[in-house]
């Protein structure tokens, strides 16, 4: 595991500068940056506070579990043309015809975003019809832009916005608006 790329992708992710973690830390900025780089290793302790100030946990930083697919874009979807029937049919979210969704059309205004919605049962998939929305899931965050497409399942809280407005298909099963 590549421990300082790991924190330096956190720390981005958090929207903070070497200078920023490092005061929260009380490390030193060549410290922090060291660490990145991999040219010098913190202590378990040190790193504990690090992965604090990230907001994450030892457990979730070194668990080595996949990270779920979130985000599809257009080299993810399945293609399938029928000559005979002159049609194609576009799955853009892997193995979805499975699944079972009720469609739901949403406009986000430029700074809007759905409720905070609570863990639930089911699933949730949206396409980006325009724009470009974040998508907070659990403690980690995507983005989704005009043609690609979302699914997760929805057992963490979870929130939508767009800082400068978006038109998604949301579809939700069970429905939950």
């Amino acid at each position: 595991m590549d421990i300082g790329r790991k924190i330096r992708q956190l720390r981005v992710l958090k929207g903070l500068t070497q200078k920023e973690l490092a005061d929260r830390t009380e490390l030193s900025k060549g410290f922090i940056s060291q660490v990145e780089r991999n040219h010098t290793s913190p202590s378990i302790t040190t790193l504990i506070d690090i992965l604090q100030c990230l907001g994450t946990t030892p457990a979730e930083f070194f668990n080595d579990t996949p990270e779920e697919q979130v985000v599809f874009v257009k080299e993810d979807y399945f293609e399938k043309q029928d000559s005979e029937l002159h049609n194609t049919i576009k799955w853009i979210i892997p193995n979805a015809q499975k699944n079972q969704m009720e469609p739901i059309l949403l406009k986000l205004e430029a700074g809007g975003s759905t409720d905070t919605d609570h863990p639930h049962e089911g699933e949730e998939f949206g396409y980006v019809l325009s724009g470009t929305i974040t998508i907070m899931l659990g403690n980690k965050t995507y983005k989704a832009k005009k043609g690609e497409s979302f699914y997760f399942i929805p057992d963490r809280p979870h929130l939508i916005t767009s800082k400068t407005g978006a038109v998604i298909l949301w579809v939700s099963s069970p429905p939950s608006f």
